[in-house]
């Protein structure tokens, strides 16, 4: 299952990459980007909630206690670091950005030692050098690192952490025997609430209303960019650290890099051919070891146990 749940990590990454597949074309609708980080919560939320309704309501039910675990992979991750993501953008520019949201990986294995008591070990220290270098490289983010404010360091800092809190609520999530679908369906519920208030409503039922094929490309948008691919991650780390994991999901900057040169027919440099290159090298590095131990969630994955796996103090496996 470990094997699989990599691979599941990985489609997770590979299928965020393919946003700008339908992005290119909302964006020349005039729609701005948090109108559409609006539109992928919205259709998830709905599709999701549907889903279960019909098939299997049980999934459906949370305990008010834990709602904070849904509040933070949909307001203090998703939301917030779309929010603050696009206003680095603002204050600084585009490759201070990227560069400051890859600083994701690091988040994640710092907050997880303290939280959960995974190892930091070399390997995986050498796989996030490599995976940010080869981030920065294939995304061009080394150009117009010279205009950088306080303001753009903040809000980047802050995009960085916010996509890194997505790996720790969910798995606090998934230790208190949430099924993937319901992290997913609630996380989207709440964001869409949350992003509501950052998006021009009247323009999005304007575009959504112009044709039969622009509501096919914003579902398409939801589904294959946003249910799918969070479900797989979601599902993903039941079997794999979140350190690993947020490694294996760099792929996406990849991928988005590969189809704008195969599809949309954009140059790629020496220096992206390099990050492909790093990125690719830290993914093999770090997957090369084995010894991942976490809690295994019944409801996600089956009837599997194995109790000879111990319990760290505070109800988290290591």
């Amino acid at each position: 299952m470990k094997k699989i749940s990599y691979v599941f990590i990985l489609l997770a990454g590979i299928l965020w990459g393919c946003i700008g597949l339908f992005v290119r074309t909302l964006n020349a609708k005039d729609l701005g980007s948090m109108d559409i980080v609006f539109l992928r919560a919205i259709v998830t939320a709905v599709a999701m909630t549907l889903y279960l309704l019909l098939f299997n309501k049980k999934l459906l039910i949370i305990k008010l206690k834990d709602i904070w675990c849904f509040l933070g992979t949909g307001i203090a991750s998703i939301a917030f670091f779309n929010f603050c993501y696009f206003k680095c953008i603002t204050a600084s520019s585009l490759s201070v950005a990227s560069v400051l949201l890859y600083t994701a990986p690091a988040i994640v294995m710092v907050l997880s030692y303290f939280l959960f008591h995974e190892r930091f070990t070399v390997r995986k220290a050498v796989s996030l050098v490599m995976t940010f270098a080869g981030c920065v490289c294939v995304t061009g983010a080394l150009d117009g690192l010279d205009n950088v404010s306080p303001k753009g360091l903040l809000y980047g800092f802050g995009a960085g952490l916010g996509y890194a809190l997505y790996s720790i609520f969910s798995r606090y999530a998934i230790d208190k025997d949430y099924h993937s679908l319901t992290i997913t369906c609630y996380t989207f519920i709440i964001t869409s609430i949350a992003t509501v208030f950052f998006t021009d409503t009247g323009r999005i039922i304007g575009v959504v209303s112009e044709s039969w094929s622009m509501v096919w490309l914003i579902l398409a948008l939801g589904v294959v960019c946003t249910v799918v691919p969070y479900l797989l991650y979601t599902l993903g780390l039941v079997h794999v650290e979140n350190s690993r994991a947020s490694i294996v999901a760099s792929i996406e900057p990849v991928t988005a890099t590969l189809i704008g040169a195969v599809v949309f027919r954009e140059k790629l440099s020496m220096e992206g051919v390099l990050g492909v290159v790093l990125v690719i090298a830290a993914l093999v590095i770090c997957n090369s070891s084995s010894g991942d131990r976490v809690k295994i969630n019944e409801k996600n994955i089956g009837e599997i146990t194995r109790p000879s796996e111990p319990k760290s103090p505070g109800g988290f496996c290591v």
